[in-house]
């Protein structure tokens, strides 16, 4: 159990599940979401996520990794801030244990997080930040992953 918070490229990650900071139709986007698709190969990937589209926000899906160094990305499309009176703390946090529950029921020993939400989708960073810090450490309190929080600098 443990979980880390480092700068760096996530698609460079060398781990059983990367999170890919996703929209509610799973289509390839900007950002990290632009930068998984591109590694992981764009085609394949949005067949794949075809198939599992539209989801809601704060939920999370699994496809296979492709060409990411990773057995899976789970996808997970987290809220867009609209001043913080619109649930988006809680559904910032179900993005992330929703993602953790799919890493344990595919036997995922490692994760690796974007800071979902705080690019495009507006949310403050710290915010974003303690959104992810609180979902992690309580769900690592039952569980035995190495998490990874992925800053770019």
């Amino acid at each position: 159990m443990s979980f880390e918070i480092i700068n760096g490229d996530i698609t460079k990650m060398s781990v059983d599940a990367i999170v890919n900071a996703a929209n509610t139709q799973l289509l390839a986007g900007g950002g990290v979401c632009g930068a998984i698709f591109r590694v992981a190969g764009v085609k394949e990937l949005q067949a794949a996520c075809n198939k599992l589209a539209p989801i809601k926000t704060g939920e999370a899906v699994a496809t296979p990794a492709f060409n990411l160094n990773a057995k899976i990305i789970i996808h997970t499309p987290g809220p867009v801030w609209q001043g913080g009176d619109q649930n988006e703390f809680e559904l910032l946090k179900n993005c992330y244990t929703n993602s953790l529950k799919i890493a344990v029921e595919n036997d995922c020993k490692s994760i690796a997080f974007p800071l979902i939400s705080s690019g495009i989708y507006g949310v403050p960073r710290k915010i974003a930040l303690d959104a992810a810090k609180n979902a992690i450490e309580n769900f690592l309190k039952t569980s035995n992953l190495s998490v990874y929080l992925v800053l770019l600098s």
